[in-house]
């Protein structure tokens, strides 16, 4: 029986034995390391101990997770573009309305649903997102409602009340958009990884698990493709369907 924290960068799922591994702790600002290795984003003090930072996605040659969360952004973003537009029309119209109105069922609410910070000040932005996020979705139950009755007292209540909660739920999102850094790292995780030569940590997009596997489930594989000089993969494990690239060690760059 062997013990994988299973994690996600992109979207690729990777595991690492629990052995390996001495804490998960979140990620945050990192001192800059001038001349360092491309894959070492900088280094951090530890309970005494001075740590480097190993970038995965540079490791595995994706973009960055900033460019990343800024895309997610700005689709979210157009996405309820979309909503309030097909609310209005809806409100003028009596046109049936074919987006949801749950604030937990889009993907901006399922994301925030997700999401927890430990930064004080992402923490208040993501309050207050939240809250406005929640009070659209609600108004638009009370547009659709007036517009069964009255178009337009429903298109003056969109006009108005609808339309300012709309601006401050983007507005909050244009802040996440100008504070990637502090977001990404609100999100990301690092796995304090052990080895002879010396500790260092790995940054990863989400930790997704902790799996109990019979060593004989993984699948001993001889492509080499995603292995290099200082990453060797063990194999393959499937896990609920999920295909889990299992590490068998990392190698901190000099």
């Amino acid at each position: 029986m062997i013990d994988l924290i299973i994690f996600k960068v992109k979207d690729s799922t990777y595991a690492v034995d629990i052995e390996n591994i001495q804490r998960i702790v979140q990620s945050g600002e990192l001192t800059h390391i001038p001349n360092a290795h491309p894959f070492v984003d900088g280094m951090m003090s530890f309970e005494d101990k001075v740590i480097k930072i190993i970038n995965f996605r540079k490791m595995l040659s994706f973009e960055s997770y900033n460019v990343e969360l800024n895309a997610k952004f700005k689709e979210l973003e157009e996405q309820h573009t979309v909503w309030i537009e097909a609310l209005k029309k809806s409100a003028e119209n009596s046109m049936t309305f074919n987006k949801t109105l749950d604030p937990h069922a889009c993907e901006l609410g399922v994301w925030l649903d997700a999401f927890t910070s430990y930064d004080d000040e992402v923490s208040k932005v993501l309050k207050e997102l939240n809250s406005y996020h929640k009070r659209l979705h609600k108004s638009g139950h009370e547009v659709l409602d007036l517009a069964k009755t009255d178009n337009s007292l429903a298109l003056a209540f969109f006009n108005k009340d609808v339309m300012e909660i709309y601006v401050n739920t983007m507005r909050c999102l244009d802040t996440f958009i100008n504070n990637l850094e502090k977001v990404s790292s609100s999100l990301q995780k690092l796995l304090l990884y052990h080895t002879d030569e010396g500790d260092f940590a790995i940054k990863v997009d989400t930790i997704l698990d902790i799996a109990h596997v019979e060593e004989s489930e993984l699948k001993r594989s001889t492509d080499k493709s995603q292995s290099s000089e200082f990453l060797e993969l063990d194999g393959v494990l499937e896990l609920n369907g999920t295909l889990i690239n299992v590490i068998k060690s990392i190698k901190m760059p000099n």
